[in-house]
């Protein structure tokens, strides 16, 4: 079982296409990663893969664990097993971590059935623990005056709860200072397993140095330009991405 993307266009809603053709295949048991120069599209693959309105499919299709993945509302592609961690976490005044999560979870059990209370905060305050999280985050607002880190790491511990079957990391990276990103990125390592599978977005080699990828993946202009192993990462950080602004493709 895998996630299939066949040659996907899409463009932001009522607007300019960014998306030009995606073909990407991600088994189960992988870790793959999309790295590109900025504007190529990488967080908007993110988005369009979990349904963002702002977004509209013009062309090619979708597949998760043979689903039409395009064809599932929001709610239906969570409860299918996708997951999102944001580049930039919103905040939910009003709406405590413990109760968001709580309901996030009720909403997958099968209609009748009760979350098990005690169980669920035993799995929560374990999962703080080891993302470095003060227990006292579970009755703060979801991310409300939370710093960049501790969003990030809010991020990663709904990801530990739900227990995705496919999870997407948007820059993931983006304002974590070395402390934190190690921290992250064991709560991620920790999840890796051959039912689950990561795709992770960034820009830097700071990340696949702690979360080691199977493939990595260059997004250039709306398509991926080139596909290899772990050894691209190093390639990049020492040439950047001229190569492929030069035409250098597969």
């Amino acid at each position: 079982m895998s996630l299939i993307i066949r040659d996907l266009h899409a463009r932001v809603r009522d607007g300019a296409t960014i998306l030009n053709g995606i073909n990407l295949e991600i088994p189960k048991g992988e870790v793959h990663a999309v790295m590109g120069p900025n504007g190529s599209g990488k967080s908007t693959l993110s988005k369009v893969l979990c349904g963002h309105p702002d977004y509209e499919v013009t062309g090619g299709s979708a597949e998760l664990d043979g689903q039409d993945l395009f064809s599932l509302s929001v709610d239906e592609r969570s409860r299918a097993g996708l997951f999102l961690a944001f580049q930039y976490p919103v905040e939910v005044p009003g709406v405590s971590n413990a109760n968001f999560m709580r309901a996030a979870l009720q909403a997958r059990l099968p209609k009748g059935e009760e979350l098990d209370t005690v169980s669920f905060y035993k799995q929560l305050r374990g999962n703080m623990k080891k993302l470095g999280m003060d227990p006292k985050f579970t009755a703060r607002a979801v991310n409300e005056g939370f710093s960049g880190g501790e969003k990030k790491r809010n991020d990663i511990l709904q990801m530990m709860m739900l227990q995705p079957s496919y999870a997407i990391l948007d820059e993931t990276d983006s304002g974590l200072d070395v402390d934190a990103l190690r921290i992250v990125s064991d709560g991620v390592n920790a999840m890796r397993a051959p039912f689950r599978s990561f795709l992770v977005i960034t820009h830097y080699k700071r990340l696949l140095d702690y979360i080691r990828p199977d493939v990595v993946h260059v997004l250039y202009q709306g398509r991926i330009v080139r596909s290899a192993g772990a050894e691209l990462v190093d390639y990049i950080e020492e040439h950047g991405f001229d190569f492929v602004k030069n035409g250098e493709e597969d």
